[in-house]
C-alpha cells in the first residue's frame, strides 16, 4: 500500500489543506499522521476536523498533550507555551474530544509510528546518529515512522555498520527494503529545516520504498492568522524562513 505520512501540523491549516490537495492527486490510499496537530498556529479546530476527516491513523504529539492537559506547559518554550494556553481556550469540546483519544505511538502497522521516538515516544528528538542507534537498539518493528523535530530526515543501520543518517530535499527517493530505518517525513506546519514549504512523505509499504515531498502553501495567509490571534509574533515570522 501507498502511504501518506504527515507530522506537525501545528494548527496551520493553509498547510494542511495545501498538502492533503497534493495527497489527493497521488495513488496513496491512507494518510498516517504522526501527531501534534495543534500548536503554535491559530486554527487548531480546522486542523483537528481535517485529521479526522482523512488519517486513517494519528497519534498524540507532546503539545497535543500539552493542550490537553497531560503535561505541565513549564516544560514548553515560551512561545509553546503561550500558544498552547491560547489553544486551550479557544478549541471546540469536539476538538479536545478527539485529542483525549490519541496516543503518542502506535505498534499495529505495518511500520512503528512514534510522534518522537521509539524510546521516548514524547519529547526525543532523533538527531544523531548515536540517538538512531539507541533507538534502533529499542525498536520492534524494522522500519519506524518518527516525527517531532521537523527536520525531513532518516536513518538507517545495516548489519556489521553503526547506524547513519542524513537530511532529504524534495523528491529524493528512499530505499528501505533493507537494513533498519528511522525515517522522519518533515513538519507539514512549521518546518525547520531551512525550506519554508510543507513536508511530509510517500511511503510504499509492499517494496519499502519512500518519496520526500514539499508543497507550496499560503505562508502569509498562515502567518497572519497566527497574527490575528495575537499569539507570538516570531511563530508567524519563522514560517517564512522554515525556521
Amino acid at each position: 500500500m501507498r502511504i501518506a505520512v504527515v507530522s506537525d501540523i501545528h494548527g496551520n491549516r493553509h498547510a494542511f489543506e495545501a498538502v492533503l490537495d497534493a495527497i489527493e492527486a497521488t495513488d496513496c490510499g491512507e494518510m498516517w499522521c504522526l501527531g501534534d496537530l495543534v500548536g503554535y498556529g491559530a486554527e487548531p479546530d480546522a486542523c483537528v476536523d481535517l485529521a479526522r476527516d482523512h488519517a486513517a491513523v494519528c497519534l498524540a504529539g507532546n503539545h497535543d498533550l500539552g493542550v490537553r492537559g497531560d503535561l505541565p506547559l513549564e516544560e514548553f518554550s515560551r512561545g509553546a507555551a503561550l500558544a498552547a494556553t491560547w489553544t486551550q481556550a479557544t478549541i471546540t469540546p469536539e476538538t479536545l474530544d478527539y485529542l483525549m483519544a490519541l496516543e503518542p505511538l502506535s505498534l499495529d502497522e505495518e511500520a512503528g509510528l512514534f510522534h518522537a521516538s521509539p524510546r521516548d515516544p514524547v519529547w526525543e528528538y532523533v538527531l544523531s546518529p548515536l540517538q538512531a542507534e539507541l533507538c534502533l537498539d529499542t525498536q520492534q518493528h524494522r522500519v519506524c515512522l518518527i516525527g517531532h523535530s521537523h527536520i525531513a530526515l532518516a536513518f538507517s543501520r545495516f548489519e556489521g555498520s553503526p547506524a547513519s543518517g542524513e537530511t532529504h530535499a524534495a523528491d529524493q527517493e528512499l530505499d528501505a527494503s533493507a537494513g533498519e530505518w528511522l525515517i522522519n517525513p518533515g513538519s507539514v506546519g512549521q518546518p525547520r529545516d531551512g525550506d519554508p514549504r510543507a513536508a511530509w512523505l510517500e511511503l510504499d509499504t509492499e517494496n519499502w520504498s519512500a518519496v520526500y515531498r514539499r508543497t507550496e502553501y499560503d505562508i502569509a495567509g498562515a502567518a497572519a492568522a497566527i497574527r490575528a490571534a495575537r499569539l507570538p509574533d516570531s511563530l508567524a515570522e519563522r514560517l517564512s524562513f522554515g525556521q
